[in-house]
């Protein structure tokens, strides 16, 4: 499995006017063609007046999939110009969809080129480009003496700990990059004296901060 890759965190949308036409951008996290086909048709039937919906996705981690639509503009004006900017992000599992509506103003193939790279561009920086990493969660159960000394001592680490809950012990999960499971993991085990109950690893990939 790669170790990383980028996508987008989140969906996200941004509009501009050039000329009187207005470019509406919408990008979406994927990770299925099925999910950008779905996303496609759903802001097709949303902007139904809108005289073109254009698009372009790139589905896998390998950059597998990778599919785009000028979608009635002048061919290699609109959905190139958005494939080409996902590429030169080097983002995947992504789906951008860009409305037109026109505004009467004819602008000519470059214009077009340049609009759409524009729009495209606008809604993945809306939509915030991260870092996906090959992570490792790992559900643990700790006896409540424990548990303060633990939350104080991961707290500087490069990990993270959620779906805490209180029952007769303290059950929750520990995420962290592959590269870092194995000191997080240790100080637990040390501040328990090695009483922590741990679960099977499971890998997914997470955003993480550099």
């Amino acid at each position: 499995m790669n170790e990383s890759y980028l996508t987008i965190k989140e969906t996200a949308s941004s509009e501009i006017t050039i000329q009187k036409s207005r470019f509406i951008g919408y990008a979406l996290p994927c990770e299925s063609e099925e999910d950008a086909q779905l996303f496609i048709r759903n802001t097709r039937e949303k902007y139904r007046d809108a005289k073109h919906h254009c698009y372009a996705y790139i589905i896998g981690v390998n950059s597998g999939i990778m599919r785009y639509s000028d979608d009635g503009e002048p061919g290699g004006t609109a959905g190139m110009p958005m494939m080409d900017v996902l590429k030169n992000s080097g983002i995947v599992n992504c789906c951008v969809v860009v409305v037109r509506y026109f505004g009467g103003i004819l602008l000519g193939t470059g214009g077009l080129v340049r609009a759409y790279t524009q729009a495209c561009k606008a809604a993945v920086e809306a939509a915030s480009v991260v870092r996906m990493e090959l992570s490792v969660v790992m559900e643990c159960m700790v006896a409540y003496p424990f548990w303060n000394q633990i939350q104080f001592s991961l707290q500087n680490m490069p990990v993270s700990i959620d779906h805490v809950s209180y029952t007769d012990s303290v059950h929750f999960n520990l995420c962290a990059r592959s590269r870092d499971l194995a000191a997080a993991v240790a100080v637990i085990d040390n501040l328990t004296g090695g009483k922590a109950v741990w679960s099977e690893p499971e890998e997914k990939y997470m955003p993480w901060n550099a």
